[in-house]
């Protein structure tokens, strides 16, 4: 008989390769403003779609190679671009950039995003043609001939849009009140950006599972990082609630969860304890892209002659339901919490969100199979003079486990390969967290080769300028029966 445990009953992910927006993310588009030159070296830069879908950590974000893998191949991957195996990803696929800015046009109820008439003419029958797309390409969006585009693109409210193979603009997103920062062009082209790259995630999750339709999602739960709203509520919301809407969850509903980086973790346990309590039988939880991330370590990229790596919007969806004997445990009694008084060291962070939750359960350390927290792609960070994270987030936890004398002090070095993941994921805090290896530990725990995983999330509280203080949440699944 079904119970009310939670059970994660399946994983997805979608990346969207958008070299053409890069131009937009927080850090280019300042630098452009100081130095017009710089988007014509920017755009040498820029990967082709090829190029992104052999890349082997985006390779890894879709599920067709395992992490592992990246443990074989030295550092740095960008000049070892692999041979795409043209099967069905298992996670996700990568959707190339024309389509996806042909979705912020169908995603876009008030008419602020505008394509070219013969931009749509070509790609309105390349989105039906594809299970993916096709659902969300019903509604025929807003078009201009190419004088009226002209006529658009004189607007200092304008934000033109471009593909990175095309010299001309595709399409331009207005501004939605001159008056309201909050609704400037460049505000609404960010959250269409989330809320598509998120709908899209939702979807590869419907595609990949058994199980789950439209009609069953209950409650959305958006862990993204966009701020919604307008200029008397800055953060309003709700993101949850317009992915539901584009993804055709017509029954559902939709929550916001906010903290920072660390929002994936929080957003499972309280979706989890959501469905525990039996106030929803479905929760889907998603995180959409950042686009003020794309581009962040462009500069280091450009200085050293390597492609721009932040090239791309990626997304996770979790399905998170009633137990059916199978799927993975969500144990909510193996929550690690950061209280206050913890403080900002690493140290005791990884104390509170991965010790005392084991504590808790009378575990020791050699009973965790995995443990996952932030794994940014370090072909992006070290580059950037910012080191590899999750290699010395792993360090850091392994000291800190070694000083508590549940490791030896001479496991610390090989603790990051025995219990931890090489880092892949883009640049996008929240998506970079423990959330985007939901999919691999489905996996894993499906074919035996682990019991348990703890997802690690963590934040820094003090970029608003509230609070000094970091955050971070911690949570264990295991395989069902364990």
């Amino acid at each position: 008989m079904p119970t009310n445990r939670p059970v994660i009953r399946g994983a997805a992910t979608a990346l969207a390769h958008t070299p053409g927006m890069v131009r937009y993310g927080s850090k280019p588009f300042r630098e452009a403003k100081a130095e017009p030159e710089f988007l014509a070296e920017l755009t040498r830069g820029l990967w082709s779609y090829d190029e992104a879908c052999r890349y082997l950590p985006n390779q890894v974000f879709i599920g067709s190679q395992a992490p592992a893998r990246l443990w074989e191949v030295e550092q740095p991957w960008f000049d070892k671009l692999a041979d795409a195996d043209g099967g069905e990803p298992p996670f996700g696929h990568i959707l190339e950039e024309r389509r996806f800015l042909a979705l912020l046009a169908c995603a876009d109820p008030f008419k602020h995003v505008l394509l070219r008439e013969r931009f749509w003419e070509e790609m309105g029958p390349v989105m039906e043609a594809a299970p993916l797309t096709a659902p969300l390409a019903s509604r025929t969006p807003a078009l201009l001939t190419d004088a009226q585009m002209d006529t658009e693109l004189e607007s200092p409210n304008s934000l033109p849009l471009f593909t990175a193979g095309e010299g001309a603009p595709v399409g331009v997103v207005k501004t939605g009140h001159s008056e309201d920062e909050a609704l400037s062009a460049s505000v609404l082209l960010e959250n269409l950006c989330c809320k598509v790259s998120g709908t899209l995630a939702v979807h590869e999750l419907l595609n990949h599972v058994d199980g789950l339709g439209l009609g069953d999602v209950d409650l959305v739960l958006s862990c993204s990082e966009e701020a919604v709203g307008d200029r008397y509520q800055r953060g309003g919301g709700n993101m949850a609630k317009a992915i539901a809407e584009f993804a055709g969850c017509d029954l559902g509903t939709g929550i916001d969860i906010k903290d920072f980086c660390a929002a994936p973790i929080p957003a499972m346990v309280i979706g989890a304890s959501l469905v525990e309590s039996g106030v929803f039988e479905n929760v889907v939880v998603v995180g959409g892209g950042s686009l003020p991330k794309l581009g962040m370590k462009s500069l280091y990229h450009l200085e050293q002659g390597i492609p721009v790596l932040e090239d791309a919007l990626s997304a996770v969806a979790v399905w998170i339901g009633r137990d059916d004997g199978k799927s993975p445990t969500v144990n909510l009694q193996a929550v690690g919490r950061h209280p206050v008084k913890a403080g900002a060291a690493l140290d005791k962070q990884f104390r509170e969100l991965v010790l005392e939750p084991l504590r808790r359960l009378e575990w020791g350390v050699d009973r965790l199979d995995r443990v996952v927290t932030e794994v940014h792609n370090p072909d992006i960070t070290v580059s950037a003079k910012a080191g590899d994270v999750a290699a010395r987030n792993y360090k850091m936890m392994a000291a800190m486990l070694a000083m508590a004398k549940e490791i030896d002090k001479s496991d610390i070095a090989g603790f990051a390969r025995a219990k931890g993941v090489c880092g892949y994921a883009p640049t996008q805090g929240h998506i970079a967290s423990g959330f985007v290896y939901v999919p691999h530990a489905l996996r894993e725990m499906a074919a035996g080769d682990i019991r348990n995983c703890m997802l690690v999330a963590r934040a820094s509280l003090f970029l608003g300028q509230m609070t000094e203080l970091t955050d971070g949440m911690s949570v264990l699944i295991e395989r069902n029966g364990e």
